[in-house]
């Protein structure tokens, strides 16, 4: 077959590999090639079309005892019901007929890493060794290492598996330690075998699944200059069902500082892992996250693959079934996060999210205070100014700023004697700049970005309530970094739902608010609410930027005269590579548009839709899923709602695949 040939058959192949929803086209395409060059991958295809649609296929190393598909749990079992995981399950987990041609299609790829799995083992029970092993056995994805390192197990079990296991396939290496050193220092002594190109980690009780080293030589091969990779996983409870899935968003280094979300399946290029040292012992509980941390500080390409490809077993002694199954992995998070900081030169503090194990909030040392504009457009609707202002002034515990109102024509005298009596009880910090003109609300706050000087801008609607007496330096602590774009906060509405805790691009057509109308400190999907994290957008209702970055995307787009002229801004923040981050530790009252009435009135509503549609144009948001947002989730729910049946979501994904 000539160099060319393969090449050929190498894209058309992988391209069926990423998408089963492609198979028709693919099915077409191998058609037209030589028949006596391509039988056995025709034959394949053709077995794959009778297969497709069905949903008879099993996962041998997922299955339980009876060969029964794995399902998910009941309403405890994170955001997902069981009905919604199993169904999922049914339609996205590689099948039988998926895996024997990725078998084939490994030898056709261009790069073969291979793929070192690294294994700390002691004291496993002997089904939980079993099934690990056996799941990397099942790989469909030849060209991996086994490297299980036992730390001196008193079991005589376990050496008499590992042995059994190793004689068995000379891919397997086993050490057995001879002084129990915990998990760092084991995991270190397997890393110490591995010969691949990349180390990929697995616990000694839990699985991966049959496609998983396929997906990442797929990736590898796409992208050949990728150092790290980490997938969406699940977890496994003890009987053998799934559950908890996690559907994490691409590489978020803000929202990592708040959680460890890679977590597994971690691969990483095993020549940085030996560059910064393996795991610290130092760290043990959290070491993956320390080396998470280390290691990207050293590399950025960084790639998600959003596929479940790591069930975390539940039990007793686990993470996974309980959070206070090792407490002290959570003193050694926070030791890792404020190392971080340190070393990245942006020190400060780690403050655990009260209630909730694993999750963190960094504060950060205010190195860079400044003078903070806060411009305010408003139209009449005095006691709603007021009350607004009252919260500023009264509350705020950094005193450094200035108020400019950007009256947009007010006609009622209680206005005007609102705005005497705060210009008379502080004429240093506020003033009002006059613009008697029709509602444009990009123009309003261009016109208060230029009438100051200030090295920081805090844009606020006239109908929000400050909560938060700290909200104007937490929100500085942020945007003082220079890798930050815009910073937003928790906005709630009166009955303390949440009105803005960050924005997703498609979600409910152009963008959308998640986790609209959820509870204040609601725990859905891992914490998204009660932790930092990026997202492509933020509410211009309460938002902080720096001049800087403000000037250098020439402010807001005045065409957006009342929608989506902070979701423009925000993307263009973000195509200058400073990311937009969520506070959820600063929050605040919206009284959402009861200023300006709502979006809903007729003429209004006619150029939202035109904005709107402007905004889709103009950032390919039918064409690009958010990156902060996994495509597995539908965007037709607030909330992280599982994308059941096939959407724009699953096209998203798809083409994606297929176009790398």
């Amino acid at each position: 077959m000539s160099s060319s040939e393969i090449g050929r058959t190498h894209a058309l192949a992988v391209e069926f590999a990423a998408s089963r929803a492609r198979l028709r086209e693919l099915q077409r395409a191998y058609a037209a090639m030589d028949r006596s060059k391509f039988a056995r991958l025709r034959s394949m295809l053709a077995l794959a079309g009778r297969l497709a649609g069905t949903r008879t296929g099993r996962l041998a190393a997922y299955s339980d005892e009876r060969g029964e598909l794995p399902s998910a749990a009941g309403r405890d079992a994170g955001p997902f019901a069981r009905s919604e995981y199993e169904q999922w399950l049914l339609t996205h987990a590689a099948q039988p007929h998926e895996l024997e041609l990725q078998r084939s299609l490994s030898r056709l790829l261009p790069l073969r890493p291979v793929i070192s799995v690294v294994m700390p083992v002691y004291e496993t029970p002997r089904r939980y060794l079993i099934e690990a092993i056996e799941s990397v056995l099942a790989q469909s994805y030849p060209y991996w290492t086994l490297c299980i390192a036992d730390d001196n197990s008193p079991s005589p079990h376990i050496r008499e598996i590992l042995e059994r296991y190793a004689a068995g396939d000379e891919r397997i290496r086993v050490a057995f330690r001879l002084q129990n050193g915990h998990i760092s220092e084991a995991s270190n002594s397997a890393i110490a075998m591995a010969t691949g190109e990349y180390i990929g980690l697995l616990d000694h009780d839990d699985l991966i699944a049959p496609d998983a080293l396929f997906e990442v030589a797929h990736a590898v091969n796409v992208d050949p200059e990728i150092d790290m990779i980490y997938t969406d996983e699940d977890k496994l409870d003890e009987n053998g069902k799934r559950q908890e899935p996690f559907f994490k968003p691409d590489w978020s280094p803000d929202s990592f500082l708040s959680k460890m979300y890679t977590s597994h399946f971690g691969i990483y290029r095993r020549s940085i892992v030996e560059k910064i040292g393996g795991f610290r012992p130092e760290l043990n509980g959290s070491q993956d996250y320390d080396l998470v941390l280390r290691f990207t500080e050293s590399s950025q390409r960084i790639h998600h693959i959003p596929r479940v490809l790591y069930s975390w077993r539940k039990h007793a002694e686990s993470a996974a079934g309980s959070t206070d199954a090792k407490p002290y992995a959570y003193i050694a998070a926070r030791k890792a996060i404020a190392e971080a900081m340190e070393r990245r030169g942006e020190p400060g503090r780690v403050d655990p999210v009260p209630n909730c194990h694993g999750l963190y909030i960094p504060r950060y040392e205010l190195r860079k205070p400044g003078k903070v504009s806060i411009v305010i457009p408003s139209r009449d609707k005095a006691d709603i100014l007021d009350h607004c202002l009252k919260s500023i002034f009264l509350k705020s515990t950094y005193h450094d700023f200035e108020v400019l109102i950007v009256d947009n024509g007010s006609k009622k005298k209680e206005t005007d004697v609102v705005l005497r009596r705060w210009r008379k009880w502080d004429e240093q910090r506020f003033r009002v700049i006059e613009r008697d003109e029709p509602f444009n609300f990009s123009r309003l706050i261009n016109a208060g970005a230029a009438a100051s000087d200030s090295p920081y801008l805090l844009f606020l609607n006239n109908d929000t309530e400050v909560i938060t007496q700290e909200w104007i330096e937490m929100m500085l602590e942020q945007v003082q970094r220079k890798s930050i774009g815009a910073v937003g906060v928790k906005l709630l509405f009166p009955d303390n739902t949440l009105q803005h805790a960050g924005i997703v691009l498609g979600l409910g057509g152009a963008a959308g608010h998640v986790n609209y109308r959820m509870q204040r400190y609601e725990l859905n999907h891992f914490g998204a609410v009660v932790t930092v994290n990026n997202y492509s957008a933020v509410t211009a209702a309460c938002m902080m930027v720096r001049r800087e970055a403000f000037e250098a995307v020439h402010g807001f787009d005045e065409d957006f005269s009342i929608a989506y002229n902070d979701v423009d801004f925000c993307l263009r923040l973000g195509a200058r590579g400073l990311r937009n981050v969520y506070l959820p530790h600063v929050e605040l009252y919206h009284h959402e548009s009861l200023s300006r009435g709502s979006d809903l009135d007729r003429s209004r509503a006619e150029r939202n839709l035109i904005e709107q549609e402007m905004l889709i144009k103009r950032w390919s948001i039918r064409e690009r899923p958010d990156p902060y947002y996994n495509v597995n989730l539908a965007l037709t729910a607030p909330y992280f709602k599982l994308a059941i049946v096939p959407d724009e979501r699953e096209v998203f994904r798809d083409e994606l695949l297929i176009r790398t």
